[in-house]
């Protein structure tokens, strides 16, 4: 993981929290935040499952559009430089550029249902970066190095064949790396508390490790609770956002 893979600059972080705090109106430059996003967020209305797109975004192969609907069973990629920012149900997420994620049906949900395609049991990261946030809604996560779950909460996650980064902004997780079952550890964090590595080849015990902040921000989760009519846990200070509260 690249410091130089942060998705936002200075100006797209501004822009990401003016648009988090409703701060722009007619005459604010609304027109430029909606190149970069799409629309002034707010909860989308049933049966709008995308925000905003950019670049080349998929959906089961085919591109997608702002007016592509997003369920269970459905496989995400995105292309280089791309990113979709989208809610199942109460799910709200944002994927970024060079990723493939799997939203994973419930086990032993009926199939073909609308009510089913609502619901998630898991999502599968086979590749890249996802920020997410539910709340009461069981899951789980999993990457080539690691079986997370996930009881309601905001995460990010980094996915690549050798090594997962993540990170539990806020809720309670239980991380699990896939080859060591005595790499395993319950983490309840307030405010990115503990972001970890999960990697393949640590030893017996020694998979799971201490992490820094990386590559999402507090405006962003801001940003998809308010999607899904929520607002984070924790309140921040509306200058620049600069990282979690302590070090690592």
């Amino acid at each position: 993981m690249n410091p130089s893979d942060h998705i936002d600059d200075p100006r797209r972080q501004w822009l990401v929290q003016a648009l988090a705090a409703g701060l722009f109106g007619p005459a604010m430059g609304l027109a430029q935040a909606q190149s970069l996003f799409g629309n002034r967020p707010s909860k989308l209305p049933p049966g709008q499952s995308i925000y905003s797109l950019s670049g080349n975004v998929r959906v089961n192969d085919q591109p997608a559009t702002l007016n592509t609907p997003i369920k269970s069973g459905d496989t995400l990629q995105t292309a280089k430089d791309s990113q979709v920012i989208f809610v199942v149900n109460t799910h709200s997420m944002i994927l970024r550029g060079d990723s493939k994620l799997v939203i994973e049906a419930p086990a032993n949900a009926p199939a073909d249902t609308s009510i089913t395609g609502l619901l998630i049991g898991g999502l599968r990261m086979v590749t890249g970066k996802l920020l997410s946030v539910s709340r009461n809604s069981p899951m789980r996560v999993t990457t080539a190095t690691s079986t997370i779950g996930i009881r309601g909460t905001g995460f990010y996650v980094e996915s690549d064949p050798e090594q997962t980064y993540f990170c539990t902004c806020y809720g309670a997780t239980e991380v699990q790396a896939n080859d060591d079952p005595d790499s395993r550890e319950q983490v309840v964090a307030s405010h990115h508390d503990r972001p970890l590595y999960i990697v393949k080849d640590g030893g017996k015990g020694k998979n799971i490790r201490n992490a820094p902040f990386l590559n999402h921000t507090d405006q962003e989760l801001a940003l998809i609770e308010t999607l899904v009519g929520r607002k984070t846990p924790f309140v921040f200070s509306t200058d620049a956002y600069s990282g979690p509260r302590r070090g690592y």
